[in-house]
């Protein structure tokens, strides 16, 4: 668990680096080479929060097993980190990212998202002893990860279609490296559905859990229509 959660912030970092890049980028008109520029300052900043705001989580935790803070210290910090994590995540809605930046931004509002949902349930963990919660905090953690992943991947391809980029010249990703990571994340967010609402004997306990699972898959069947190349 603890390489899954150094891993999830790592990524994070080189995220932040490679997001810096687009700020040395050559626009070709003045106007959008000044909102490339804020937006990749601000998109930069958002990441380095979310990554020493997950620093510090696990710290507080170490602190903890180490006997140098109370559960109730804990506790109370982790209830801070939700209410400042969720401040860092309305960031993203603020944004104006340049047009082949706006899938990039959301799969990473979707990592942080995601990353916050396992805090929730190692939070929960910490605080019952439940180890279903603890299972739920790492499986989101790997998800986390594929979407920022998959953020860094588009983040890429359209700063690499950004150079002499005007209207008369459109930019198209190489649809192979997209594809497979949208059908891969579409299908992981389908197991959760079933994980979350069916029973052992992968059945129904009553037609409004059915209903509610039936939600969640057309949901990532959306999610994969609006991604895929």
């Amino acid at each position: 668990m603890k390489k899954n959660k150094i891993q999830n912030i790592s990524i994070a970092i080189i995220g932040i680096v490679i997001i810096v890049g687009i700020i040395g980028y050559n626009y070709s008109v003045d106007q959008t080479k000044q909102k490339g520029f804020q937006f990749g300052n601000e998109l930069s900043q958002i990441q380095q929060d979310v990554t020493e705001l997950q620093t510090k989580f696990y710290s507080e935790k170490i602190k903890w097993d180490e006997g140098d803070i109370t559960k109730e210290e804990l506790l109370n910090y982790y209830e801070e980190h939700v209410r400042e994590f969720e401040k860092i995540i309305s960031r993203y809605d603020k944004l104006s990212p340049p047009e082949l930046f706006q899938s990039s931004v959301e799969l990473f509002k979707i990592s942080s998202e995601t990353q916050l949902l396992s805090d929730i349930e190692y939070i929960k963990w910490i605080s019952t002893g439940d180890e279903s919660a603890k299972i739920r905090s790492d499986t989101q953690i790997q998800e986390a990860y594929e979407y920022e992943n998959l953020g860094l991947v588009e983040f890429q391809l359209a700063k690499a279609g950004i150079k002499e980029f005007n209207e008369a010249d459109k930019f198209s990703p190489p649809d192979k490296v997209l594809k497979q990571k949208v059908l891969q994340i579409s299908e992981n967010m389908k197991a959760k559905c079933d994980s979350e609402f069916k029973n052992d004997k992968g059945e129904f306990d009553s037609n409004e859990i059915e209903i509610s699972w039936f939600n969640c898959i057309n949901e990532a069947e959306k999610w994969k229509k609006d991604h895929l190349p």
